[in-house]
This record gives structure tokens, sequence and C-alpha cells, in this order.
């Protein structure tokens, strides 16, 4: 980590034995470029869809699998494999459902008659991201999962049948009554999730390296791309700064807003 700092002050192609020292040369870069720009921007969207998607999907499986419901082990592994599998295993897994001539999207599409739906998702500028983070949120709900579900266990029963007897009903039991019980465990899986959002990297490099041209873009390709395919270590260490550093402040903003509502 220290040592990412020191590069990101100096002028360095990774190779040379010389550093140059440049200062703050490389910060000053960064305001500058439309391509960080566009990459944050890009995280931004990540960040916020594939932090809520996953978790909302999680507690309202983790509900409906509280109780005594027949399968729920079966269930409980089912939405659990996905997280056992590395990054590259999902992305070529997506890769195939998204392929244009035999993908089992399209396929599913044309055989239910919305073959004009049809496209080479990873190819089409405006559907790649969102079909990335489609595959993402399908591998990583399932940690949610088993970490709420943990948590429902601490839940007091007596609290929601007590809610139950005052006449609240299904939804007001789950806002009012087991979400807050929640709060310690979601406040965990959400801090660990924005930082998460910050640095992807795996899926968005195996599946698309940032394209079509720059449509998928993040932080983290961006910076394997300046750091090892241009060469430019120095400036590939600063954009390494900048995940940091978001990824810093985004966690403590949460757990600071979790903090004070509590």
């Amino acid at each position: 980590f220290l040592y990412s700092i020191y590069y990101s002050l100096t002028d360095w192609n990774g190779a040379d034995p010389v550093k140059q020292f440049v200062g703050l040369a490389n910060y000053r870069k960064l305001l500058f470029d439309p391509l960080l720009w566009q990459a944050l921007y890009h995280n931004l969207v990540w960040v916020i869809i594939g932090t809520i998607s996953p978790i909302v999907i999680a507690l309202l499986l983790g509900v409906l699998l509280w109780g005594k419901v027949r399968g729920r082990l079966l269930f409980r592994t089912v939405y659990f494999i996905p997280v056992v599998l590395s990054d590259v295993v999902v992305a070529i897994i997506w890769n195939w459902i998204y392929h244009p001539l035999f993908g089992a999207a399209n396929l599913v599409l044309r055989t239910i008659g919305l073959g004009q739906f049809a496209r080479g998702w990873l190819g089409d500028p405006f559907w790649a991201l969102p079909s990335l983070l489609v595959a993402a949120i399908w591998s990583y709900y399932g940690f949610c999962f088993v970490v709420i579900m943990a948590g429902l266990q601490n839940v007091s029963v007596d609290l929601v049948e007590a809610a139950t007897i005052d006449g609240a009903n299904g939804w007001q039991r789950f806002i009012y009554v087991i979400v807050p019980e929640l709060r310690h465990v979601l406040t965990m899986i959400t801090a660990f999730t924005l930082i998460g959002g910050f640095n992807v990297f795996g899926i968005v490099f195996v599946m698309t390296q940032g394209g079509p041209g720059t449509a998928t873009q993040v932080i983290a390709t961006y910076t394997y791309r300046k750091a090892f395919q241009e060469s430019a270590m120095g400036y590939g260490a600063a954009l390494s700064m900048v995940m940091t550093i978001l990824s810093l402040i985004a966690a403590y903003l949460f757990m600071r807003l979790r903090e004070r509502s509590e």
C-alpha cells in the first residue's frame, strides 16, 4: 500500500530502474481525464444497483424461508451455490448465456415469442453494463442471503408475535420489526458490498474488458489498462489510490449514518 502511494507520485513505466518523481502531477491529470469520470460513473451505477438489488433479494428470500418451509435446506444450498464459483467461472457461464447466436437469453426470448428483443447483450453499449450487473447480482446475492439467514436466528419471535397480536400485517412486521432487528447485519453487508462495488474487476475484465469501447469501463479495469497495458505504472497507482479513497469514504459515511439513525 505504501509503495502504491509512492508510485502514484512518480512517472514510471514499470520497468526502468529510475522512477522520476513528479509529485502530484498524476493526481492533477486525473481531474481532467474524461475516461476516469466515465469509469467513476459506471462504478457509481454498479455501487447503487449492485448494493441494493442483492440485499433486497436476499432479505425477501430470507424472510420467506425463515419459518418451517419444506425443502428449506435445499433452497439455501441452491441460493448459495453461485457464491462458491470464482469470478472467472461466473463470467464464462454468463458469456455463454449472453452469446448472440446460441446463448440461453436469446433462446428463451425467441421461444416465448419475443425474438425482436434478442441482441448481442455484451456487444450493445447500452445493455452491456446492465447485463454485467445481472451476472454480478446472481453471483453475490447468495452471500447476503446466508448472512441474513444467520441474522434472522437472533430476531425475537416473541416481538413478531406481539406485533401480530397488535394488528400489524405482514408488511408492517417486516418493515418495523424484522428489518430494525437486522440492522447490524444489514450494515455489515452494505459496507462490504459498497467496498466491493468500487473495487469490482474480475467479472468485468473477463466478460467485456471494459468494452464495447468504454461502455463498461470501471476504475479497476481502467487502472489495469493504464498500468499494465500502457505501462503507465505511476498513473495506474494514482488510479488505485482513487479506488481506495472512494471505498473508505463510502464505508465510513454509511456507517456514520447508520450509527446516527440508531
